[in-house]
């Protein structure tokens, strides 16, 4: 089995290189990733400039490993494209540094990485692994992914979809188990605080606090609980029970 893996942390980031060693003990790795850090880029993808691609060597890690200077989502796409000859199996994006939860999931580079994935038929998984003072919380991560893979793969190929995994920072023997859930709520209230520099122009630089109201049985709620969560996502955004009632209107 052939596994493409990405990230939006960059290329070296503690995440995405936990989540290469554990995997690539059974599985056949190609590695790529952005330059440096590209959190938040959404789906977004490079065309107005040329894709710098450098082939690398990364300590620890035997697998064959590329940077790009483009986004997550160009990731996938030079991969298939240029880098790897052959089919990929599965698309794994991650581990994220920072938990990819609700309406965060809309953000994600890491979850649009997936995605990209998944619009070329590949099915796809990402993870994600919350900030915290557990120090080995990446390791564990990593180990639980390889898991949760194992169990899920031959369905996960035969269905074609993809799977939102997010991991509590914990020690291992502190994590209570895996949650099939939905998507909660916002995860941020963001507000900007303005900066003035002089009488035309402002800086103003995003800030955010948690928001407290958290639906139960969702993967915020479950999270806090101490369990790893997995949600299955799909990229048509298509309203299809409205579909019939806006025709009406027209």
């Amino acid at each position: 089995m052939r596994l493409l893996l990405v990230n939006d942390d960059g290329i070296d980031a503690v995440g995405i290189q936990a989540l290469a060693k554990e995997f690539e003990k059974d599985y056949e790795l190609v590695i790529v990733a952005p330059e440096g850090q590209r959190s938040a880029t959404s789906h977004a993808i490079t065309l107005t400039k040329s894709i710098l691609v450098k082939k690398l060597e990364i300590p620890g890690i035997k697998s064959r490993a590329y940077s790009i200077s483009g986004s997550p989502a160009d990731c996938v796409r030079v991969a298939l494209d240029k880098l790897v000859d052959g089919h990929i199996d599965v698309v794994l994006s991650g581990i994220n540094q920072g938990l990819n939860i609700g309406a965060d999931i809309l953000y994600s580079g890491t979850v649009s990485a997936a995605i990209e994935g998944n619009l070329y038929r590949i099915p796809s998984m990402a993870f994600s692994c919350e900030l915290g003072e557990e120090p080995n919380c990446f390791e564990t991560a990593a180990k639980y992914a390889k898991n949760i893979f194992e169990n899920v793969k031959e369905d996960l190929v035969e269905n074609n979809i993809v799977l939102n995994v997010n991991f509590p920072c914990l020690r291992e023997e502190e994590i209570k188990g895996i949650k099939v859930c939905k998507i909660g709520g916002v995860v941020y209230d963001y507000y900007f605080v303005e900066n003035k520099n002089g009488e035309d122009e402002i800086t103003l630089a995003i800030k955010g606090r948690h928001n407290e109201g958290i639906e139960e049985e969702t993967d915020r709620s479950f999270l806090k609980e101490g369990y790893i969560t997995v949600t299955p996502l799909h990229y048509d955004l298509t309203n299809y029970k409205l579909m019939e009632k806006v025709s009406d209107w027209l």
